[in-house]
């Protein structure tokens, strides 16, 4: 039965430069300290982010649409452009994510009164009461999964 405990490089004898879950990348220990951190880190914050997401996809959402919606219901209607920057995401993801928003009659898009060409995206009434309802329940979530975290 192979063994699943160890690397490969630790079961042929080679000692592990990854104990901890960091990079196996054989480069400089600054460069091995810097990929372990970095790959800690993503692990984390992607640990972090199912374990808040999880209220908010069982009413729904999915991370991108709730984030299109909590920026909308913060900073007021936004293009997509703005909307892009906000959220780390490519301009053909949001447009994916806006069509299903609009089409559930989350967001509405309407032309920018001082230049027609530019499209605004608007948080309707609808998406308005399910961020009211919806924000709440995820920003305690949020606080009990950060909770074991201190300042240092």
């Amino acid at each position: 039965m192979p063994q699943t405990s160890r690397s490969t490089a630790a079961r042929k004898g080679v000692p592990d430069p990854s104990p901890s879950g960091g990079t196996h990348y054989q480069g400089s220990p600054r460069q091995r300290r810097a990929l372990s951190a970095f790959i800690k880190l993503l692990r984390c914050a992607y640990w972090a982010s199912v374990k808040a997401g999880r209220r908010r996809e069982e009413a729904g959402f999915t991370e991108n649409q709730f984030g299109v919606m909590e920026a909308l219901f913060h900073l007021g209607a936004l293009d997509q452009t703005e909307l892009t920057a906000k959220l780390l995401t490519s301009p053909s993801n949001l447009t994916m994510v806006i069509d299903n928003l609009e089409r559930e009659g989350y967001v509405q898009r309407r032309p920018d009164a001082a230049d027609r060409r530019r499209r605004v995206v608007h948080l309707t009434g609808r998406g308005r009461a399910a961020l009211r309802r919806l924000l709440p329940v995820h920003a305690n979530r949020i606080a009990e999964v950060m909770s074991g975290l201190t300042a240092r």
